[in-house]
C-alpha cells in the first residue's frame, strides 16, 4: 500500500525524520544509539507516517561532514531493523557509497541535499531503477551556507538549478517518474528567500515532478515567532499545510501525529470541495 501511495501521490504524504546524529539542529543526540533510533522510528510508524527518512550526518548550518564509515555505522543497522515494517525508507545522504549500501539494505528513496552532484551518485541511482531520488537545492555547503546567501531572483534561480539536475538525471537514464524535487528551505537562504519560495511554491509544479518540502522546526519559523526549536510545532504545522496548499506532495516533519491530524482536516476540506 505504501509503495503505491508514493507512485500515485493521490494524497499528500508525511515523511518522518529519524536523525541518527549527535548534532542535528532539533533533535541531535536524542536518537544517536541504534536502539533509540529504531524505537523512535517505530513510534512514528504508530503515529501514521508514510515514509521514514533516516540520516546519519547533520546538514544544519555550520555542521561538518563525517566519514563514510561513521555514517554507515549509524544508519545501516537502523535501516536493516526497519525494512520489515514495509514503510518506505529514505536515506538522507550525499555520499554515493552510503547510497549504494543503503539501497542494498532496503532503502527505496535517496534524499540528497546535494542533488546527486557527487561523483558516482547519478550512476548508482541509475543502476537501481526501483529507487526514487529527491534532488534538493542548496547554495554553498552546510558549513558556510547561511553566512551571506545572495540571489538576484531566488525562485527562478532555484527552479533553474532543479531543472538542470532533473535533466542531468534523465540524461543518465533515471526516468522522470523516479524524481522528486526539494527547493531546500534554509539551505543557503535568508528568511525573505524562504518566504518567497513558500509563497511561490506552485511555480515548481511546472517542473512536472513531485515536490518535497522540509520546514519542520526550522530557524526561519523561529525568526517569525521567536520560539525556540522545541516549541515550534504550531508554526511547523502551519508551514506544512501552506506548502501542501501550494503544491507540495511530501512534507518532511518531526511531529508526525500533529502533522497527520492537521492534514486530515485539510484533506477532508479538499474532498468536500471535489464533490
Amino acid at each position: 500500500m505504501q509503495d503505491s501511495l508514493i507512485t500515485s501521490f493521490n494524497r499528500p504524504l508525511i515523511m518522518g525524520i529519524v536523525n541518527v546524529t549527535p548534532d542535528s539542529f532539533s533533535d541531535g543526540g536524542l536518537y544517536l544509539s541504534t536502539q533509540k533510533a529504531i524505537t523512535h522510528a517505530k513510534k512514528l510508524i504508530d503515529e501514521g507516517v508514510d515514509i521514514l527518512d533516516i540520516g546519519g550526518e547533520s546538514t544544519r548550518p555550520g555542521s561538518h561532514s563525517v566519514s563514510i564509515d561513521e555514517e554507515l555505522n549509524r544508519v545501516i543497522p537502523v535501516l536493516e531493523a526497519l525494512v520489515d515494517t514495509h514503510i518506505p525508507i529514505s536515506i538522507d545522504t550525499s555520499k554515493p557509497e552510503v547510497m549504494k549500501q543503503a539501497i542494498a539494505s532496503g532503502a527505496s528513496i535517496i534524499n540528497d541535499v546535494n542533488a546527486l552532484q557527487a561523483p558516482g551518485a547519478l550512476e548508482i541511482t541509475a543502476q537501481n531503477n526501483h529507487v526514487r531520488v529527491c534532488l534538493m537545492h542548496m547554495q554553498g555547503m552546510p558549513q558556510s551556507m547561511q553566512e551571506n546567501p545572495l540571489y538576484s531572483h531566488v525562485v527562478s534561480e532555484v527552479k533553474n538549478f532543479l531543472q538542470q539536475r532533473i535533466d542531468a538525471a534523465i540524461a543518465m537514464g533515471i526516468s522522470q517518474d523516479r524524481l522528486i524535487i526539494d527547493p531546500g528551505f534554509g539551505f543557503g537562504k535568508t528568511l525573505t528567500h524562504n518566504l518567497m519560495l513558500l509563497n511561490q511554491l506552485h511555480e515548481f509544479t511546472k517542473l512536472n515532478v513531485p515536490i518535497l518540502v522540509g520546514l519542520s522546526r526550522k530557524s526561519m519559523l523561529g525568526a517569525i515567532t521567536g520560539n525556540k526549536v522545541s516549541d515550534r510545532i504550531h508554526e511547523s504545522i502551519a508551514a506544512a499545510l501552506l506548502a501542501i496548499n501550494n503544491g507540495a506532495k511530501i512534507v518532511r516533519v518531526h511531529d508526525v501525529k500533529a502533522s497527520k491530524d492537521a492534514l486530515a482536516v485539510y484533506t477532508a476540506m479538499q474532498t468536500c470541495n471535489d464533490r
